[in-house]
Order: structure tokens, then sequence, then C-alpha cells
């Protein structure tokens, strides 16, 4: 973002800081209905591989909440619970079985994507769920709530990523574990290569195809290219409070989870 002139990226445009919110949800409007069908053609399936993973590094448990940011289509925060209940299932003489279920909040600007996840009927798990319209940078949840806090693919659609990151801080308890799961760069430059030319061509492509929307796919595949490299993005974690920042490449830098802890 460029403070002196109060403007920031929208894909490889630049546009007015204030401008971006609407703009970005005007993208996810569009792209709601589609929205889990694109992710499994844009990454051939890969991307429930990554959340899988994700889900191992969270371990859940029962007794535990997550607040799960741009959350709205509920894929993280059901598996979030789904783990938890499993867990219990097979520990039941665990005194931590004995707690109550694990509960996921999830949390997204765009009431057309909560929608998505809320007209989700066959979902068993819905009851362990609450949906919740809230900006990132302005969580309208207490302090110290979460022992969990996780964001996918949203972090880098926030107008301010620095802010969006201290309500990470701030909503989790000391303890709380937060990951975030984002598009990344490969971490080589033939694989980057390969990488621009397949997202670059192939991915709004498919987006004018299968969702009749060329240019919410085209900003969502600029955006990714304007996303801070693995390492700036991890000292920008640290720099809103979080201790032990690490991350995990995943398909060779194509997406990485950042993780760290609230201590």
């Amino acid at each position: 973002m460029t403070e002196e002139k109060n403007t920031i990226d929208f894909g490889f445009k630049t546009v007015a800081a204030e401008e971006k919110a609407g703009m970005v949800r005007g993208v996810f409007d569009s792209v709601a209905d589609n929205y889990d069908l694109m992710n499994d053609f844009m990454s051939m399936g890969i991307h429930r591989i990554w959340k899988t993973t994700l889900q191992d590094r969270l371990a859940p448990r029962p007794g535990q909440c997550l607040i799960d940011v741009a959350g709205g289509t509920g894929d993280v925060g059901t598996g979030f619970v789904k783990r938890a209940n499993e867990w219990a299932a097979l520990n039941r003489d665990a005194t931590l079985s004995q707690k109550p279920p694990a509960h996921a909040f999830l949390c997204d600007i765009n009431h057309a994507m909560l929608k998505a996840g809320r007209t989700n009927r066959d979902n068993p798990y819905r009851e362990q769920l609450s949906h919740i319209c809230g900006d990132a940078e302005n969580l309208p949840l207490e302090s110290n709530l979460a022992d969990a806090y996780t964001i996918a693919f949203g972090i880098r659609n926030v107008t301010n990523m620095d802010n969006a990151l201290k309500q990470a801080y701030r909503v989790l308890k000391p303890g709380g574990r937060f990951i975030c799961l984002e598009f990344s760069h490969p971490i080589t430059k033939s694989f980057q290569k390969f990488y621009d030319e397949y997202s670059f061509k192939a991915i709004p492509w498919l987006g004018e195809k299968i969702a009749n929307d060329r240019a919410s796919y085209q900003y969502l595949v600029e955006s990714i290219r304007r996303f801070p490299t693995q390492e700036a993005f991890a000292t920008r974690i640290s720099e809103a409070g979080f201790s032990r920042v690490t991350f995990e490449n995943l398909s060779g830098g194509i997406a990485a989870l950042h993780m760290a802890w609230r201590i």
C-alpha cells in the first residue's frame, strides 16, 4: 500500500484504498456459487490436499474454538470440527474427549460466500458452526476467544494485511495457533515460468468457461503475483506480535502454510 497516495494494488491495477474492499466483494459475489468447483478445476484438486495438511498441523481437539476468516463456504471450519469429533470417538477414555464438542466461527465479509456455506444442508457438522459476516481487519469477535485462527486464500484480498494480522493476534488466546494457507511463489525459476504460463492462460479461461466470469479469475491470478514472498510475509507475521513463525512450502511453493503462535 502506498501511504502517501492512499492507494493499493487490486491485481495489477492501482486503486484507491477505500475502494478495494468493495471491489473484492464484487469479485466474490460473482464467484460464490462456483467457488469450490473452480478451486477443484484450477488446482486439479490439489487444494484439498493442502487443506488436509492444514488440518494435520492444527490437530483439532474437542473443546477447542476456531475462527476461520474468509471461511464462507465452510470447508476448513467443517474439517476442523470433523477432526475433533473423530479424535473424541477414538479416545473415549481420554479426559480431553469429555470436553464439549469443538466449534468453528466462519467469518467472511461477503454475504454471498456465507450463503453458499449456510445452504449446504447436507453438512452433518452444521450445529458446530457459526456464520458471521465480518471484516478481517475489524473482527466482530471478542479478544482472547479462540484456540486457533485460520485464513485460507483470503489474506491477499484484504485492504490492510497488517491490520488483519493484528486482529488475528487479538482474537487468539495466549497459546493460540495461527495458520494461513495462501498461494505463494514457486521455489525455482523454471517452475515459476511453468506456473505463470498455466495460471495466466488456463485459470482465466476456466473462469470464463465454467463460471462465465473471466475478469474475476484474472484478478485472482494477478493478486497472487502481488502477494509477498514467503520470507517477507513471515516477517510481517512476526511484526504483528506472533512468535515461533514458520512457513511450509506446498507443491513446490505454489502455496505455503504460514504458522505461528500467540505466546
